[in-house]
């Protein structure tokens, strides 16, 4: 697990109340999903899909709209990175910035604080100073065995660079 989440809080059905939303059985699904997934971040397909194969009948649209009620509530953020898509993370409070790999797709968390401090240096010397931000690298993975990196059979099967 990455070593930002340990000792995260477990949100539960009273920090759903907190924010004004009725405990449902969609909602505590969708929460404990995310929960459950660490730092994954998944798209409202991903998460009817995967609430679909484990035996729960809760629709897309709900699933969206259930999304969109955590985003205001900040329970959840939600990103749109290179390919359209929006993903949502549980918000744990903290700050990270992202890398995304434009082949295979994988999105890496990551925190550094050289580049914090050397991004309020340039807010400062452009007379800014910063409400928030978002950094996100794009590129390509150079993981040999990456997981998350389509397979393209044709070119593994024996098929030479010189034809």
């Amino acid at each position: 697990m990455d070593e930002r989440c340990k000792g995260s809080i477990y949100l539960s059905s009273n920090e759903l109340k907190k924010v004004g939303l009725k405990v449902t059985l969609p909602r505590i699904k969708i929460l404990d999903l995310l929960q459950g997934r660490g730092d994954v971040h998944l798209t409202a397909e991903d998460i009817h899909k995967i609430l679909l194969n484990s035996g729960e009948e809760i629709g897309l649209a709900t699933v969206y709209r259930v999304l969109t009620q955590f985003e205001s509530a900040g329970l959840v953020k939600r990103h749109h990175f290179e390919g359209g898509q929006s993903v949502f993370e549980l918000n744990l409070g903290d700050h990270h910035d992202h890398i995304v790999c434009l082949q295979c797709g994988i999105i890496e968390e990551f925190y550094d604080e050289i580049i914090e401090q050397r991004q309020q240096e340039i807010a400062r010397r452009l007379g800014f100073e910063l409400a928030e931000h978002r950094l996100i690298l794009y590129g390509h993975c150079q993981k040999v065995n990456c997981p998350h990196r389509p397979t393209d059979k044709s070119s593994s099967e024996g098929s030479s660079p010189s034809g």
